[in-house]
């Protein structure tokens, strides 16, 4: 498991805990960094984790906004925890993070639902996140890290063409 995969699984369960037991923001944050200190003390994406779940807090409102114009025949309050928290960090990376790639963002969340949520979980995020992220593209919103890198090895202009020898 990748040290990222692990901060957002670690988010994921922070803001569940937080969010079943319907605590203030502010619990959110030593939630996270009681689990980070428990069961991950010297993971290098520290700062990544913590930043995850203040994102999501701190943009709540707009994320809750877009899961009910994106999933309109489920409620907020009727979509399982588990799948409520891992579609507003999906949302989060793929709206408001603009170093994740959006791919990575899906890609990641519905691996996240597949593992904590239930059978159906990972086909249901996937559906919501693909429907925000066909939105985006639709309104030209691109991301920085969507746009494709150029490889450093990739020569510049075209090799001269091949001459035959003749022999």
């Amino acid at each position: 498991m990748s040290n990222r995969h692990l901060a957002r699984s670690l988010a994921l369960q922070s803001l569940y805990e937080w969010d079943f037991h319907a605590l203030d923001q502010d619990k959110a944050i030593e939630i996270m960094e009681r689990n980070l200190s428990e069961f991950a003390p010297e993971m290098d994406e520290r700062p990544f984790a913590l930043s995850l779940v203040k994102g999501v807090l701190k943009n709540k409102e707009g994320i809750d906004a877009a899961i009910g114009h994106f999933a309109p025949d489920w409620p907020i309050e009727r979509i399982t925890t588990v799948d409520r928290n891992v579609l507003r960090m999906g949302i989060y990376e793929l709206v408001f993070d603009q170093e994740i790639p959006s791919k990575v963002a899906i890609n990641e969340a519905i691996e996240l639902a597949k593992t904590f949520g239930g059978e159906s979980s990972g086909k249901f995020v996937n559906g919501v996140l693909g429907a925000v992220y066909r939105d985006q593209q639709a309104k030209g919103i691109a991301k920085p890290a969507d746009k494709p890198k150029e490889s450093p090895d990739a020569p510049v202009d075209s090799p001269p063409p091949l001459e035959k020898s003749e022999e």
